[in-house]
């Protein structure tokens, strides 16, 4: 029996490709999905920046000492800070980045597969340029939004100013360094979210080949129920490798978009000032809540997004 081929008809029924997909219902659809998770989650980005840019001596540390102290001071609302904006400008990026994900992983396949490697490795190469071009695509529109969801997340902590919503930040931040300033740590955000997406699609495309490989049931049908175990799976592992890879740079990151004094620092000063706080460890710090975060929104992205993929499948 063609064991191997027997494999490649059973991953072909976990995978829907781009021309198989009704673009316009995937486009509407995936923008209620993905807002709804957002939703969900991102009260964990909240306390992963604050964590990230606390001072050396500041009360709020911990994740735990942050929650209280973001309720305490604001209710509910306040795990919610710079929501607006970050909901806003999600949908263009998810546009931007679902397309070029999807595009660049067919071009990138037909250029792996004469190399003859390893299915999960192929999936592994294949999978990891196209994430990562889909993040550069879409960084030109993430990153303003980031650094005014950022500066909204951490207003009146750890010394940050206050400001009136993502209006308020925008216009403060042209009118002091103008339209560079909301591309402000542009060349670490790619730096970081490049290889973060890379890392993430690899990972996550070689474990799908590596799961149903060692399946036991490779020869049979897998069940609908089997299928999103394995994408589960698959969205935990990959959320783990990238978030302890990355950590570090969007550590620094985070501390170049927040700061708004008269002298800013560049980003040897800022990893000379985590060394001199914290130690190397100042590197990893909110990778609790980001670990937490990127394995949780992993998981319920990538089976948000495969469901949206099979309800948009175009009928045969």
């Amino acid at each position: 029996m063609d064991t191997a081929g027997t494999h490649k008809q059973s991953f072909g029924q976990t995978e829907i490709n781009w021309d198989k997909l009704n673009k316009t219902k995937f486009y509407v659809v995936g923008a209620g999905i993905f807002s709804g998770i957002t939703v969900a989650l991102y009260p964990i980005s909240v306390v992963k920046t604050r964590m990230q840019v606390a001072s050396h001596d500041s009360v709020e540390r911990g994740a735990v000492s942050v929650i209280k102290g973001l309720l305490k001071a604001d209710g509910i609302p306040g795990l919610y800070k710079g929501f607006g904006t970050v909901i806003t400008g999600a949908i263009p990026t998810r546009i931007i980045f679902l397309t070029a994900l999807e595009t660049t992983k067919v071009a990138a396949f037909k250029v792996v597969e004469p190399l003859k490697l390893s299915e999960p490795t192929q999936a592994a190469l294949a999978n990891g340029i196209a994430g990562m071009m889909a993040s550069l695509c879409s960084q030109t529109v993430f990153v303003p939004v980031d650094v005014v969801s950022q500066r909204l997340m951490v207003q009146g902590y750890s010394g940050h100013a206050n400001y009136n919503g993502g209006m308020d930040v925008i216009r403060k931040v042209l009118k002091t360094d103008g339209i560079r300033g909301l591309y402000r740590g542009f060349g670490l955000s790619v730096m970081t979210y490049s290889p973060t997406s890379a890392v993430w699609w690899a990972s996550y495309g070689a474990s799908q080949r590596f799961i149903w490989r060692v399946s036991d049931d490779v020869i049979a049908t897998p069940s609908q129920g089997k299928i999103v175990l394995g994408q589960a799976a698959g969205g935990i592992f990959a959320g783990a490798t990238a978030s302890c890879i990355t950590t570090p740079l969007d550590t620094i990151k985070t501390r170049l978009q927040v700061t708004v004094n008269e002298k800013r620092p560049t980003a040897r000063q800022v990893v000379r000032n985590l060394i001199a706080e914290d130690g190397w460890t100042g590197f990893y710090r909110g990778l609790g809540p980001r670990f937490f975060s990127m394995s949780t929104w992993g998981t319920s992205m990538i089976l948000a997004y495969e469901y949206l993929k099979r309800l948009c499948a175009k009928d045969e």
